[in-house]
């Protein structure tokens, strides 16, 4: 389950707002909704590594905007995305709550699937235009025998 959710979290974090927005419409969605923690907007600091091995340093920082929402059978949903949509960030809310419930494979066929597959075409599309740029390079041998 928390490999389940690590990856629907990712997906909602990194969807178009917009798409995310229209897929949530066209769900049947509950109206007894408990906002716990209203979309806040905030900063967190980015860290990375050389090559991915290397020391820690702190790259600088970035804007997030997170929210937390209650299903009337208690379920907690949490939303955090990069950014200051705070739509964005309460309908991912949303949706991580109805991913723990008994409406998991309607939401994760309705949302999850179809922005996994709008964003697997985005990175193939930036990959193509990538790779159309590539150089080879070659040496060619001088006269010598």
């Amino acid at each position: 389950m928390i490999e389940t959710r690590k990856h629907w979290m990712a997906v909602l974090a990194k969807a178009a707002p917009e798409a995310l927005a229209e897929r949530m419409a066209a769900l049947d969605l509950p109206s007894d909704v408990t906002v716990l923690r209203a979309p806040e907007i905030g900063a967190v600091m980015v860290r990375g590594r050389m090559g991915g091995v290397g020391a820690v340093f702190n790259l600088g920082e970035t804007t997030v905007t997170r929210c937390s929402v209650r299903l009337a059978d208690g379920t907690v949903g949490h939303g955090y995305v990069s950014g200051r949509d705070r739509d964005h960030a309460r309908n991912a809310a949303l949706c991580d709550a109805l991913l723990q419930g008994p409406r998991a494979a309607e939401v994760r066929t309705a949302v999850i699937e179809p922005l996994e597959q709008a964003q697997a075409q985005r990175r193939a599309a930036l990959a193509a235009k990538a790779n159309g740029t590539r150089v080879e390079f070659f040496t060619m041998a001088r006269g010598e025998p």
